[in-house]
């Protein structure tokens, strides 16, 4: 299985509670894929003497007064008056070779490209100390993998990459191009070779152990669309409450969710606390019901824990 270095959701800051999702489609990683990404929605806010304050998460949702909170998320409104430059993205993945192949080392360059503007170079900013955080995982939603391009010479981000398996995945990337919002890319790919044998997800799994750790999952209020929900995870080890984590990229812990359909991608990062666990606060929502995978990446003695989590997200109640 591959070094993680990190569709769940909330952050205090790309990483503060932040919930995306995609909807675009792709075509095979035999041939060079462009997937349309989620920009910012039409309509925000223009500047009309006052100050804008906007989520660094959900861009379209702005206020004009200081103090207030995302409705999606719970993070802090930021001041931004520039809230998006108003233009389309989309990322081009071009893989080394183009027929990628279990076991065997492989390059994925991925390229911001500005929509009808093509040829222009898309600089982007830094969040949680990486430009791209790419996240990899199989169809089944079994396996997750965390990784980083970084920049080339070229004008693309580069990753070395192997699959540990053959069969289905597929790739988020989350960048922010400067100047303009969240965006994520994705695109699903098949891989040839030993396929991995498919996990079928069913019951709600608010628990994980492994390697000594332990990790539970628990939501302020019942698991239902539209409302935003206070996330918990408490680490321990051995037994005992972890007391001193570490950051990771910035954060205390980072949580991607992501729907069965790997449609609906959510990336949440902490709010802030001033201790260092055992607790992990987050804010989210989810705006489709269905049953969703949560991964949450945490950093303690000296390296970077991978756990997991089913949920069942149900639509509320008929009034």
């Amino acid at each position: 299985m591959n070094r993680i270095p990190l569709f769940l959701l909330a952050s205090a800051s790309l990483f503060a509670v932040a919930s995306c999702s995609s909807d675009s489609a792709s075509s095979s990683a035999t041939n060079t894929v462009t997937t349309p990404t989620n920009g910012p929605a039409a309509g925000t806010a223009d500047h009309a003497g006052g100050h804008i304050y906007a989520c660094p998460m959900h861009p379209e949702v702005t206020s004009t007064k200081a103090g207030e909170k995302c409705p999606k998320c719970g993070m802090n409104l930021e001041h931004n008056d520039q809230v998006s430059n108003g233009k389309i993205y989309d990322m081009k993945l071009v893989p080394t070779p183009m027929q990628l192949t279990a076991g065997q080392p492989a390059t994925l360059a991925f390229t911001p490209r500005e929509t009808g503007n093509e040829a222009a170079p898309v600089p982007l900013a830094v969040v949680h100390e990486k430009k791209i955080h790419l996240i990899i995982v199989s169809k089944d939603l079994g396996q997750f993998y965390h990784e980083h391009p970084e920049y080339t010479a070229d004008g693309d981000y580069k990753v070395q990459y192997t699959f540990p398996k053959g069969g289905d995945y597929v790739l988020f990337q989350d960048y922010t191009p400067a100047g303009s919002g969240h965006q994520l890319g994705r695109q699903p790919i098949t891989v040839k070779g030993a396929a991995y044998a498919p996990m079928k997800f069913k019951n709600d799994d608010m628990q994980w152990d492994k390697d000594g750790y332990q990790a539970t999952l628990a939501f302020d209020k019942a698991l239902t669309t539209g409302q935003l929900l206070g996330m918990k995870i408490t680490i321990s080890k051995d037994g005992k409450p972890v007391t001193n984590l570490d950051n990771y990229l910035g954060a205390l812990g980072h949580v991607v969710v992501i729907s069965e359909d790997t449609q609906n991608y959510l990336h949440v990062h902490p709010n802030d606390q001033a201790d260092k666990g055992p607790n992990i606060g987050f804010n989210t929502n989810f705006e489709k019901p269905g049953l969703y995978r949560v991964f949450l990446q945490f950093n303690h003695a000296g390296a970077i824990h991978t756990g997991d989590f089913t949920i069942n997200v149900k639509a509320p109640a008929a009034s």
